[in-house]
């Protein structure tokens, strides 16, 4: 396959990229333009969470694309209602709706909470969010984030959004007003470095804004549909949020996300909210697909399985080296390594076919496919392992 080196210049430049183009994937691999292959622990950021074109998502797709693709959100289409029964029967949530980004679930998120301030707080608006969490590019979504380089980008920010300190129930204390409406929070911060919420910060939290009167709102576009071994992660601190969203995984590689809302939470009225596309009959026939295989009691316990098998590696690895520690749940792992080398080896290990991620400057995170093998994970340790002993050797010679 030939690529001109002009078609480049056609995208926008907004991320530094390989100069390669990837053309297929399956499962745990990809195939460049060059026919190289690639062992992919990125997955897209947590998207691909059935790994690469999995059979059953391209048939569901290709099942629905025959039938309707979209009659517009102003009318029902059975896709879309079997997806929102689904995930309201295997949750705590009451109703959904859907959308095409993360960003744009938390989004509605924040209206939704606004707009319940509004008719039962005497107007109260702001929502408590965490340094270190990141909700998406919008402007209100970035301004939610407590991620320090969009500080200085496309001022002024929404307003609205004090900031906590993740696991410090006295700093969420501090910051709630007369004016907070809600709280929110990923329950790993993985953006930053894959910083888990403890099961206790979780319950003390729920107890907090249940006495306070405010919603609770988590932002499982990461750790949601059975990336850490539970189908979303409010499970493992046995609580009932008020408000969570969806994406990511949800769609297994197409773009859907969702916002869910118990009953007492649901406030929107006609006009409050919408979106061309949302809830298309062809991407809920993906999700649905995808919904089935990760709900399933044996897929779960594969990835907790496989996500400890993970962990136990990388420990290993760390010891082996001289690292920090592994942080994370399930398969969404990250591993310290307590200096400024992981842009370095994230380079050295795609050089070697192996897709690593670099959230922060001396942090490794990894989310495979939620479907990876033990043999998948030994190759991707091997690789690694043979990574930072060539970047030990020449720091060791500087």
């Amino acid at each position: 396959m030939n690529i001109a080196s002009h078609a480049f210049d056609a995208l926008m430049d907004i991320t530094a990229r390989p100069p390669v183009v990837f053309v297929r994937g399956e499962g745990s691999f990809l195939w460049d333009h060059n026919g190289k292959r690639y062992l992919d622990f990125v997955q897209g950021w947590a998207v691909n969470c059935l790994g690469h074109s999995p059979p059953i998502i391209a048939e569901a797709l290709a099942k629905q694309a025959k039938l309707l693709l979209t009659p517009s959100p102003a009318f029902f289409n059975a896709p879309s209602l079997e997806l929102a029964k689904a995930l309201s029967d295997r949750s705590c949530f009451d109703q959904v709706f859907f959308t095409n980004s993360g960003a744009e679930a938390n989004e509605g998120a924040i209206k939704l909470a606004r707009k319940f301030g509004a008719l039962h707080r005497n107007g109260a608006y702001e929502i408590v969010t965490f340094d270190g969490g990141f909700h998406g590019r919008t402007l209100a979504t970035m301004s939610a984030s407590g991620k320090k380089a969009f500080e200085p980008l496309f001022e002024p920010k929404v307003s609205g959004f004090p900031k906590a300190q993740l696991n410090d129930l006295a700093s969420v204390e501090r910051a709630i007003n007369d004016k907070t409406v809600a709280v929110m929070l990923e329950p790993i911060q993985g953006e930053a470095g894959v910083w888990p919420a403890s099961v206790q910060f979780l319950c003390d939290l729920r107890e907090l804004t249940s006495t306070r009167g405010l919603l609770l709102i988590v932002d499982e576009i990461q750790t949601g549909m059975g990336r850490s071994g539970k189908l979303f992660y409010y499970e493992h601190a046995e609580i009932e949020p008020d408000i969570m969203t969806l994406g990511k995984g949800m769609g297994g590689g197409v773009p859907l996300a969702a916002l869910l809302a118990t009953k007492a939470a649901s406030c929107f009225e006609h006009g409050d909210q919408g979106g061309t596309f949302n809830g298309n009959p062809l991407m809920c026939a993906a999700g649905t697909a995808v919904l089935r295989q990760v709900a399933e009691p044996a897929f779960l316990k594969s990835v907790a399985d496989n996500g400890l098998y993970l962990e136990a590696e990388l420990q290993r690895i760390s010891a082996r080296h001289g690292l920090g520690e592994v942080r994370g749940r399930g398969l969404l792992l990250a591993l310290d390594l307590k200096m400024p080398i992981a842009g370095s080896i994230v380079t050295q290990a795609f050089e070697d076919g192996v897709l690593l991620n670099a959230p922060r400057p001396d942090t490794l995170r990894f989310m495979p496919a939620l479907t990876v093998t033990r043999q998948e994970i030994a190759a991707m340790i091997d690789s690694l392992d043979a990574v930072l002993a060539k970047i030990g050797a020449a720091r060791r010679v500087a």
